[in-house]
């Protein structure tokens, strides 16, 4: 697999990792900019937009998209997170050109037609209501904001109802003007392409698309605390955090390691103790999300409202363990496997590969080779897993909570006294 880039006049980069042993494309547009690029006052609009784009376009409909695409067996989709937004499609090699057509049209030439914004926002109101009775993933968004308060990092992606209600056309072109940039953004594609095709297809839709961002980005700094909620419901939910790191930081890989040791899996410590040996909890795990200028490392579980009170106190316990004493040489090794098998395995995937790496390049300015984290990895000591350890969890920590059904929960009062 061949992996070129090209980088246009006015910047934007073109990526495409060649596999002609497949009959298929995938490709598409990822954007630096997400909830965590917002200001307060336009908290979820790069939600709605990736929305709306699919709403209609220059010269397509919301009809036509879909029968474009469609009619020749594609499939096309997009996401929001807070720190990308990503507009894709897959198709057979032959109907490369077209799906090139119709995701850099959503860049280049949404309408935001005003009856169109209408019934979307509705729809996205409706996705923010079912969101809202998810508690495992309303947690997290309790969680983000504790950890990183009065941040973008602390504010949900898909923002409150009233704030959606409120956007404009105006609003959303102009937001796009300002993040939607050259220098911001990554084409990527893979499977059966030939890189100078592609260019060509890029560069016709998009040379004249603005070269630089023009916003200020937010703060992303870890200050620890506590949001709860007793909620009448089946399962009290908690996400235990503490302070992580930067993805551009030299001991990056170690974090995901000792993530993957401490709830990464069956195998994993959380896993083993807790709902193996005691049956506390149907869910466990932990993981470490890492930013720009700072990350956060978590454990989340899910458990009854009595359970609760005895779940803490042995998280508290493998928490001391896993900073007092050595990893084993059985866990770094089995741990170090598993990271190492699930890049490799998603490199099997055109899609994966290209998330990859357009991700690489918006992060890093530049494609990762799989060796070069393969070789990082297996650089990784036990004693290095220690100080990590010790590292994160004497940070301020945070506490989220949703459930109890009217029991009696820890206070986060109570949640220090056990970590200490």
């Amino acid at each position: 697999m061949e992996i070129r880039q090209t980088t246009l006049k006015n910047g934007l980069r073109i990526i495409t990792a060649e596999r002609p042993e497949i009959e298929t494309v995938s490709l598409g547009i990822w954007v630096h900019t997400g909830s965590a690029s917002e200001t307060a006052e336009d908290n979820g609009i790069s939600h709605f937009i990736e929305h709306m784009v699919f709403k209609g376009t220059k010269n397509r409909t919301s009809l036509q998209i879909s029968e474009d695409i469609e009619n020749v067996g594609g499939a096309t989709n997009a996401y929001t997170s807070r720190h990308f937004t990503c507009f894709y499609a897959k198709m057979l090699k032959d109907d490369a050109e077209l799906a090139a057509d119709v995701i850099c049209e959503f860049i280049t030439s949404p309408t935001f037609d005003e009856e169109e914004m209408v019934k979307e926002k509705e729809v996205v109101v409706q996705e923010i209501k079912q969101s809202n009775d998810a508690p495992d993933d309303l947690v997290f968004d309790y969680f983000q904001e504790a950890a990183f308060p009065n941040q973008a990092s602390g504010r949900t992606i898909l923002g409150p109802a009233e704030y959606v209600r409120g956007f404009t056309a105006e609003r959303m072109r102009h937001y796009m003007k300002t993040h939607y940039a050259a220098d911001n953004m990554v084409v990527a594609a893979v499977g059966k392409i030939k890189h100078d095709d592609f260019v060509k297809m890029v560069e016709k839709r998009m040379k004249n698309i603005p070269q630089h961002t023009d916003f200020v980005e937010d703060e992303q700094k870890y200050y620890g605390g506590y949001k709860t909620e007793c909620k009448d419901i089946e399962q009290t939910h908690i996400v235990l955090g503490f302070k992580g790191t930067s993805y551009k930081d030299k001991d990056y890989y170690k974090y995901s390691v000792l993530s993957t040791i401490f709830g990464g899996g069956m195998s994993s410590r959380l896993f083993q103790e807790i709902r193996e040996k005691r049956g506390l909890v149907y869910t466990i795990s932990s993981f470490h999300q890492a930013m720009k200028n700072d990350g956060v490392f978590g454990i989340y579980a899910g458990t009854t409202p009595k359970e609760l009170n005895e779940l803490l106190p042995v998280v508290a316990q493998e928490i001391k363990k896993i900073m007092n004493e050595p990893v084993l040489e059985k866990e770094l090794n089995r741990a170090k496997t598993q990271i190492k098998a699930s890049l490799l395995m998603s490199l099997e995937s055109s899609s994966s590969t290209a998330e990859i790496i357009a991700r690489q390049m918006l992060l890093f300015g530049r494609v990762i080779p799989a060796d070069e984290i393969v070789e990082r990895i297996e650089a990784i000591k036990a004693s290095d897993l220690q100080t990590i350890a010790q590292q994160i969890f004497t940070s301020t920590p945070t506490y989220a909570l949703l459930g109890c059904n009217g029991e009696k929960y820890p206070s986060y009062e109570d949640v220090k006294k056990l970590l200490r």
